[in-house]
């Protein structure tokens, strides 16, 4: 996991790099609120973020301002660094858009537990938005499948009246089996996507998700299901 740090402070900035590395984070590491902001525009941009309040110019409560005001692709944990500690400032700090705070000189054990905290919490939002991306994939899928299964249907019973008049007999009858074979194979896959209120995943193609369609379940709504 990446972590985005900004402390204009040269040496906290290092010891927060040398404690995050140690705890097998992956660090970026600025200097200022502006290089944190400018950080935030990037694709891969961190979804966690331990910002110094106090830096000149930009400061960790406007970069929070900022961020906060912005529609990211998943939820950005934000956790200010500070020397204030009353609770006025604290709450400022919060309504701003930080998640939690650490007071400088920071304590590490109660760092690495609040960094925890928020991977958690990053982990889980992350989770839910790719159970409702698959929900509203399955919900689509179930309306085209509906469309799908009359023409399907169709098809199905003039292949059957071809097979009877062809009275198997000859790569005709062959032809129009395979046909039939196809499509009765369409019209089960469509019945199961429209059965399907539990899922399961499984890898597809280079570290890709779909749903496993011979997993699925009618026990259960959609989103219960678990990903492998």
């Amino acid at each position: 996991m990446r972590i985005l740090i900004a402390e204009d402070d040269r040496i906290s900035r290092r010891l927060l790099e040398r404690k995050l590395t140690s705890w097998g984070y992956e660090v970026l590491s600025c200097a200022n609120g502006a290089e944190a902001w400018q950080a935030f525009h990037r694709e891969d941009s961190p979804n966690l973020a331990i910002l110094n309040w106090m830096m000149p110019g930009m400061n960790g409560v406007e970069v929070c301002r900022e961020i906060r005001k912005q529609r990211r692709r998943g939820y950005t944990y934000i956790i200010l660094l500070t020397g204030r500690d009353r609770k006025r400032d604290i709450v400022e700090g919060i309504e701003a858009g930080a998640d939690d705070y650490v007071t400088k000189p920071f304590n590490p054990h109660e760092l690495k537990v609040r960094i925890r905290a928020g991977r958690r919490i990053i982990e889980m939002q992350s989770e839910l938005m790719h159970r409702e991306k698959l929900r509203g994939v399955l919900e689509m899928a179930g309306a085209t499948c509906h469309e799908f299964n009359q023409p399907m249907q169709v098809i199905s019973g003039y292949c059957e009246l071809l097979m009877k008049e062809l009275r198997c007999e000859g790569q005709e009858y062959d032809q129009v089996t395979k046909m039939f074979e196809a499509v009765e194979s369409m019209i089960t896959v469509t019945r199961k996507l429209q059965s399907i209120t539990k899922y399961e995943t499984r890898e597809y193609i280079e570290g890709s998700l779909i749903i496993d369609i011979d997993k699925a379940s009618e026990s259960s709504p959609v989103g219960a299901g678990t990903s492998e």
